[in-house]
């Protein structure tokens, strides 16, 4: 069956943004709070440890999207190289957790945006986060090229944020090497923590895979994505570093390890707290960009089930003028709207990291079985990365570990029972 296809409008640029718009979100403002927490002083060994997996996970990703230049991203590639089971587990984990990770970065936006100091501060987030979903998926609706626009601007934006601040903490004075060991954390360091950290680290700027995802989009696919996904991995990861070393230099493990807002207590470390607002401003715009790509991503992959009746065929649909899923994206944006009208999610998406894990392993499995005409890196890579996804698991909690397990075991005997239901109805 021919299915209706996207349009490949998006050059080298736009992909290197799109992916920089999904890795350097609201992570980067938040992460190193619980990572300092974690392993203290060795903070940047986890930072180094998750750089080197989301490479060798990014390196599976690249070369399969040169070879499988379609949406969908690992659902397609599971498929395609290891079956249906392998492809629907990657999809549904992803199309479910990243999902919740929508609502949960729509709340974080509309908390940056409307102060807890405001009266009924509550409801008004919960409205301002649909606003900001129904606003982003409206976006979404009117064609890639104009998501890609709005993230070249909020990327922009984000960075020099980030630029402001790292510049005046170094500029004050108080910043440097002394600082970066004082105040360990009771508990921290040692493999556990470093490898929590890591793991931590490694979620925050998990997104890279948002290029292959949209590769139906992608002008000269099996040469721009495997170009675009480790560049714009690489510059994220040096973001990452420069703002982890100066918060480090500037406050401390022991400072940053005891707060929700590390950069803007690294800011009150060193005095500037008039860089509070920028700040503020850095994250909101930086969750903004987050759910943008977080949008498109989960609406190119539910597009690509879909075709293979793996969710309804209704999802499946390409609207005629602007070549974007729209029926999926209108699906995504009212769940998305409900759950945050409903619950908080932000402190509750482990299953989301979970899903991310059986995301990758199962790319990484995939690029394993490629033949070598169709190999860009030795296969070593595949499974280094795949051990670290399962090593990443086991520092996941209980908790997210159990949540994640709940997920699958719904998405899979679900699969299992509509498979049987078609055979029995296509008996004569």
């Amino acid at each position: 069956m021919t299915h209706p296809r996207l349009a490949r409008r998006l050059g080298l640029f736009d992909a290197v943004v799109i992916g920089l718009g999904s890795m350097i979100g609201a992570g980067v403002f938040a992460a190193f709070g619980p990572a300092s927490r974690a392993a203290g002083s060795w903070l940047l060994v986890g930072l180094a440890i998750a750089a080197f997996v989301a490479y060798c996970n990014a390196t599976a990703s690249a070369q399969l999207a040169a070879a499988y230049p379609t949406s969908g991203g690992t659902y397609v590639y599971g498929r395609e190289r290891l079956g249906p089971w392998w492809g629907f587990t990657a999809g549904w984990g992803f199309v479910v957790g990243k999902t919740a990770s929508c609502a949960a970065m729509a709340l974080t936006f509309a908390s940056y945006a409307v102060p807890a100091s405001v009266p009924g501060a509550g409801w008004i987030q919960r409205l301002v986060a649909v606003a900001a979903v129904l606003a982003l998926a409206g976006l979404n609706y009117r064609g890639v090229t104009r998501t890609a626009q709005l993230t070249r601007v909020l990327v922009t934006i984000t960075l020099a944020a980030l630029a402001v601040l790292v510049i005046g903490l170094w500029a004050s004075g108080h910043a440097g090497p002394g600082t970066l060991a004082a105040g360990q954390p009771a508990g921290s360091g040692g493999v556990y923590g470093v490898l929590q950290a890591a793991g931590l680290l490694f979620f925050a700027f998990a997104g890279y895979a948002r290029i292959a995802t949209m590769g139906e989009e992608v002008r000269d696919p099996r040469t721009t994505i495997p170009r675009a996904i480790p560049l714009a991995l690489g510059i994220a990861v040096v973001v990452y570093a420069i703002v982890g070393v100066t918060a480090l230099a500037a406050a401390g493990p022991g400072v940053l390890a005891g707060s929700s807002a590390p950069l803007a207590d690294a800011a009150h470390a060193v005095g500037l707290d008039g860089l509070g607002p920028v700040v503020r401003i850095g994250g909101a715009v930086a969750s903004l960009g987050a759910l943008l790509a977080l949008i498109a991503g989960i609406g190119r992959t539910s597009l690509a089930m879909a075709r293979e009746r793996d969710l309804p065929a209704w999802l499946g649909a390409v609207h005629p003028v602007h070549r974007v899923p729209h029926h999926a994206e209108l699906a995504l944006a009212v769940v998305v709207s409900l759950l945050v009208l409903s619950t908080d999610l932000r402190g509750v998406i482990g299953f989301s990291s979970f899903g991310v894990l059986v995301y990758y392993a199962v790319a990484n499995a995939s690029a394993f079985t490629q033949p070598a005409a169709d190999r860009r890196w030795p296969r070593t890579l595949n499974v280094l990365g795949a051990a670290g996804c399962l090593v990443l698991v086991a520092t996941l909690p209980w908790q997210s570990v159990v949540a994640g397990v709940v997920m699958f075991a719904v998405g899979l005997t679900g699969r299992a029972v509509v498979l049987r239901r078609r055979r029995r109805t296509a008996r004569p």
